[in-house]
């Protein structure tokens, strides 16, 4: 088989055998692809930058164990910085997760890498900007909820599961609530036994979410607590385990960041 060329975001890279390692990579020509690159582990490795959150471009060719090899790379990206931080690379982390869980091998999803390198290099500034953790943890739940609409699980925020009801929450109404059914949707009163249900300002953020920035006040402040950044990023954890065969464990690493500070 004639070498051929790759562009995309490694999402992971694991040992492989003794030498070498295990690439995962996310391209908009493939969708998922896991590559082996011989040699990275040497040291002066000519492929030791094979490493995760680096936007790469590779020579393929030939077979490692039934693998494609990785001949040659180049970056043209690399998100080190966000290593800086332990809530920026969770965050990272977990919208790569995300990622790799909703796009199939061989089949790309549209739009999905591009949405994801935005993501990165939006929390890439936050951190050269010495930008709050709260902004962080913003990014990482609206990054999830566009990953989710662009992979075919969108949070159903238009109207009512059950009652087929307009979803359009009374601000100021701070008895009103609409409960979070993973099998079901969005369902407007308190459902008994539901996980998680949102007040009328928490669904209004939510909905919010599916703009391309966001939510800012007019002082240019980000709209929403982290307490309530937390409960959103719980919903979104709900969400993925159910609907998603291996929900991104960064999740959890990521809401460990923030809890001190959200209390």
């Amino acid at each position: 088989m004639p070498d051929w060329r790759l562009q995309g975001l490694a999402l992971s890279c694991r040992p492989l055998g003794e030498q070498d390692r295990l690439l995962t990579l996310l391209s908009d020509a493939e969708g998922i692809t896991r590559l082996a690159v011989p040699g990275a582990r040497r040291p002066n490795s000519s492929l030791a930058a094979a490493v995760p959150l680096a936007q790469l471009h590779l020579q393929v060719g030939g077979k490692v164990g039934g693998l494609a090899r990785v001949r040659q790379l180049r970056v043209l990206r690399n998100y080190a910085p966000l290593a800086e931080r332990l809530e920026s690379l969770a965050a990272a982390q977990a919208l790569a997760e995300l990622s790799l869980a909703l796009v199939p091998v061989g089949n790309p999803v549209e739009g999905l890498l591009g949405n994801l390198t935005m993501q990165l290099g939006r929390l890439e500034q936050l951190v050269q900007d010495k930008g709050a953790n709260a902004e962080l943890l913003a990014i990482a739940v609206q990054g999830a909820v566009h990953q989710l609409a662009l992979g075919g699980f969108a949070l159903p925020l238009a109207s009512c599961a059950r009652s087929g009801e307009p979803l359009a929450p009374p601000l100021g109404d701070w008895q009103w609530r609409c409960s979070v059914l993973p099998d079901e949707g969005l369902v407007i009163g308190a459902v008994p036994g539901c996980q998680l249900a949102l007040n009328a300002s928490e669904l209004a953020l939510l909905q919010r979410l599916l703009r391309p920035v966001l939510p800012r006040r007019r002082d240019g402040e980000l709209m929403g607590p982290p307490a309530v950044w937390l409960r959103l990023l719980d919903l979104v954890e709900l969400w993925c385990e159910y609907h998603l065969e291996r929900p991104p464990r960064a999740f959890r690493l990521l809401r460990s960041g923030f809890l001190p500070e959200a209390s």
